[in-house]
């Protein structure tokens, strides 16, 4: 798959398949729009190209911090595990914001880029103030030669699949399950491993403590979950975890902390990096009276997280 950042060295093609969007999370609703890009591009002999934009268009237009499942670099990795052969990620800045729906059609879809085809989904906006519509697409693409084809909604029990909706599981209910249905995978994520205060280790339940790199990644609910853990430079087969995202309140903590107890494993993982998938929640976070109850509860965590992974191994 061919990466480009910007427009600089696209070389226009106007036999390209092509579809736009932010496409976070690349959840089964972007998957499907994908692989009817990919279908049309070998029908017509010509290039499935994906467009999509960073930072975030509600950031730059906004100034929201709007909380991402997936960072530029795991979004254009999706995409390209979809089969698609090019994907282009263009700066969103203020200028670019201004641009009409009509020009950014004619300027850089027709102009820069070229098309034959466009694939969007059922609700698909562009140009300044989301003012395009697929009602306007189709009349440009009257104009400039390219066909439009539209992508229904996609459901997950009677759930419409979307970004916002899976964001809204993931942060408010730590629903991981149903967030993961939606996204066609479990939802994951990737940190550096950095000391904790070792308390862990004091009650028999060591934890790499996770430093996820990028502040506007989706962080689930507080609350334990049965996770698996890849670790760096090791196979594919990942491990069992059981992590907890929180305050630990039974220590009086402040801030909120990520933390993984990789199951029946001992070893320095300290300047690693960690990818976690979630699996299950199995509890809330809260206050325990003693060491002795915190104790107790975690084996009875554990013991619930082997369950909940053992169709996995």
């Amino acid at each position: 798959m061919k990466r480009e950042y910007g427009l600089d060295q696209v070389s226009r093609n106007p036999d390209s398949v092509v579809t736009v969007g932010i496409f976070d999370g690349v959840h089964r609703g972007h998957q499907a729009i994908l692989r009817y890009l990919r279908q049309r591009s070998e029908a017509r002999g010509g290039t499935s190209v994906v467009v999509t934009f960073d930072p975030h268009p509600r950031e730059v237009v906004r100034g929201e911090h709007v909380p991402l499942l997936t960072t530029v670099s795991e979004r254009v990795d999706l995409i390209g595990s979809m089969g698609i052969d090019h994907v282009i990620v263009i700066p969103f800045t203020t200028q670019f914001a201004r641009l009409s729906a009509e020009e950014f059609v004619e300027q850089i879809l027709v102009g820069k880029i070229g098309l034959g085809e466009i694939v969007v989904g059922y609700d698909h906006g562009f140009g300044k103030g989301r003012a395009g519509d697929i009602q306007l697409l189709e009349q440009l693409g009257r104009k400039h030669g390219f066909s439009v084809d539209v992508i229904p909604a996609q459901a997950v029990d009677e759930h419409v699949v979307s970004s916002s909706e899976i964001r809204t599981l993931l942060i408010d209910q730590g629903d991981v399950q149903l967030a993961g249905e939606m996204l066609g995978r479990f939802y994951s994520l990737e940190g550096k491993v950095v000391r904790g205060d070792g308390r862990g280790h004091q009650i028999g339940f060591p934890t790499a403590n996770l430093e996820v790199g990028d502040d506007r990644k989706v962080i689930p609910a507080k609350g334990v979950y049965a996770v698996l853990v890849y670790l760096p430079g090791a196979s594919e087969k990942p491990l069992a975890g059981m992590m907890n995202i929180g305050q630990r309140p039974t220590f009086n903590g402040i801030d909120l902390r990520i933390e993984v107890h990789i199951l029946d494993f001992d070893a320095d993982l300290y300047g690693s990096g960690l990818r976690v998938e979630f699996v299950e929640r199995l509890r809330d976070e809260r206050r325990f009276s003693s060491l002795e109850e915190l104790t107790k509860q975690l084996s009875k965590d554990e013991q619930r997280c082997k369950a909940a992974l053992a169709a996995l191994f």
